[in-house]
C-alpha cells in the first residue's frame, strides 16, 4: 500500500486549479488526473474503504488549506443508493472498485424533475457534475451483493458545503453532508520510506 499516488494527485489538481481556469477546462484536464489515479487500485488506504450497513459512507482523504477543492472516498455497501440530490460546485466522480449507476434528473419550470440519462461506471470510468454541466443525479451501488467505492473531487470542501435533496416534485431538503472520519491520511510523511522523495513520479499529461 503507497499513498504516493494519492499525495501525487493532490499536488497536480492544486497545481491545476492554481492555473484559474475555467470549470470546462478544469473538468477536462481534472478528469484526465483522476482517471490516472483510479486507474490503480493499490493506494486507498483501508481505514477509508470501510462500508456502513446503515448508509453510504463519505470519507475526507484531502482539503485544501484555502477549500479550493477536496477529495473524498465513497464506499456504496451493497445495494446502498443516495436520495436525489445537487452539489453546487463542479464535481468529478471516478470509480475505483465495483460499479455504480449514476441517473440524472433535470428542473422543469415549475421545479418538478424529470429523469435524463442514466450512466454505467465502470472501474476507471469518470464521471462529471456541476450546475452548467447537470447538477441533479442519484447515484447507486450497481451491485447489491459486493462493496463499490469511487473517488470523488469537488470544487471546495464539500463536506462544508449547504446542498439539498430532491423528492420528484423537485421540493427541496437542505443538508450539509459532513464527513464520516475526523482523521485523514497522511499523505506527508517519507519517514517510512526514505527514498520516496527521490522515487521518479509518473507524469500525466494534461495539456
Amino acid at each position: 500500500m503507497t499513498l504516493a499516488a494519492l499525495r501525487d494527485f493532490v499536488t497536480d489538481l492544486a497545481a491545476l486549479v492554481d492555473e484559474g481556469l475555467g470549470e470546462a477546462e478544469t473538468l477536462e484536464r481534472g478528469s484526465v488526473l483522476l482517471r490516472a489515479l483510479v486507474s490503480r487500485d493499490d493506494w486507498l488506504p483501508d481505514e477509508f474503504a470501510q462500508p456502513s450497513p446503515a448508509r453510504y459512507q463519505q470519507y475526507l482523504l484531502h482539503c485544501d488549506s484555502a477549500e479550493r477543492f477536496s477529495v473524498v472516498s465513497f464506499v456504496w455497501g451493497p445495494g446502498q443508493s443516495t436520495p436525489i440530490h445537487n452539489h453546487t460546485v463542479w464535481g468529478l466522480v471516478g470509480v475505483l472498485r465495483g460499479a455504480e449507476i449514476a441517473e440524472r434528473f433535470t428542473a422543469g419550470p415549475d421545479g418538478a424533475l424529470t429523469a435524463g440519462g442514466v450512466d454505467h461506471l465502470l472501474p476507471g470510468e469518470i464521471d462529471a457534475v456541476s450546475p452548467r454541466v447537470g447538477d441533479i443525479h442519484r447515484v447507486s451501488n450497481a451491485f447489491d451483493d459486493r462493496v463499490s467505492i469511487s473517488i470523488h473531487v469537488y470544487g471546495a470542501n464539500i463536506g462544508a458545503v449547504e446542498r439539498a435533496t430532491f423528492d420528484l416534485q423537485g421540493r427541496p431538503k437542505r443538508f450539509i453532508s459532513g464527513y464520516a472520519n475526523d482523521r485523514l491520511p497522511n499523505l506527508w510523511d517519507r519517514s517510512a520510506s526514505p527514498v520516496a522523495a527521490s522515487e521518479p513520479r509518473i507524469e500525466v499529461s494534461v495539456s
